[in-house]
């Protein structure tokens, strides 16, 4: 699949010069939403007056521990994100604008062949997260510099049960250890980057059950992924009642 770079390096404001060097942010934005009962694709809804996607944009554009942004997106939508999202936005840090690919795992895997040589760190996150922070990435930051690998997330607040394939429970996990996952989930870039190299190597049936890319390195290296803390408010947008909240969110400046 080719590399679709519709901005480059040369359009990167001074905000870049500041950021930590070799961080890059891959924002996937190819996902449909069938969830959401819309025609048009969740990540371009609008909320609080711009589409979705441009809020988790926004975020990377101005942290300083980011150098450039990678944008993941549908081949038909690469048109539409790099004028009425990435150009309308002013979000300069976009160095690539690329087409994903049917499976999650296909457009990360996408999104890390358009990074950058000097990469040394790369957040993988969600452009139907629009409520991540400058705080989750810092903290997120000084967990990869020290474990190479990490995601962020928060410990769940209800009691969760495991259940047979008839429906009945099987196992009442410690609620005191099961976390919710979310994004930006980060790593050292060439770790990843391996671990994708093997997974794609696989024929498709063997990908199968991949749901984020902790279980890719977890799986494909064997290596250890840790925990750093997100937010309760640093939800993912599926459904309408999801989007509802967000709009709320927003309004009380909740990041």
């Amino acid at each position: 699949m080719p590399d679709v770079r519709e901005t480059q390096g040369k359009t990167m404001g001074e905000g870049c010069v500041r950021a930590m060097a070799g961080a890059t942010a891959i924002v996937l934005a190819a996902g449909q939403g069938k969830r959401m009962k819309s025609e048009v694709p969740k990540q371009f809804l609008e909320l609080r007056g711009r589409p979705m996607l441009a809020h988790s944009l926004e975020v990377f554009q101005r942290s300083p521990l980011i150098q450039e942004i990678v944008l993941v997106t549908g081949q038909e939508d690469i048109p539409y994100c790099r004028e009425k999202i990435v150009e309308a936005g002013g979000f300069t840090k976009v160095r690539a604008i690329v087409p994903g690919g049917q499976e999650r795992y296909d457009s990360v895997y996408e999104g890390l062949r358009a990074c950058g040589e000097a990469c040394r760190w790369v957040f993988i996150h969600d452009g139907a997260r629009p409520l991540v922070s400058e705080a989750i990435l810092e903290r997120a930051m000084a967990m990869v510099k020290e474990r190479d690998a990490c995601v962020v997330g928060m410990p769940v607040k209800d009691t969760i049960k495991i259940a047979d394939a008839d429906g009945s429970i099987q196992v009442t996990p410690d609620r005191s250890r099961v976390w919710m996952i979310q994004t930006p989930q980060v790593f050292r870039f060439q770790l990843v980057r391996e671990a994708y190299s093997k997974l794609m190597a696989l024929p498709p049936e063997a990908r199968k059950g991949v749901t984020d890319d902790a279980m890719v390195v977890e799986q494909m290296l064997g290596r250890k992924v840790y925990l750093a803390e997100g937010s309760y408010s640093n939800i993912k947008i599926t459904t309408p009642e999801d989007l509802a909240i967000a709009e709320v969110l927003l309004g009380e400046g909740e990041r």
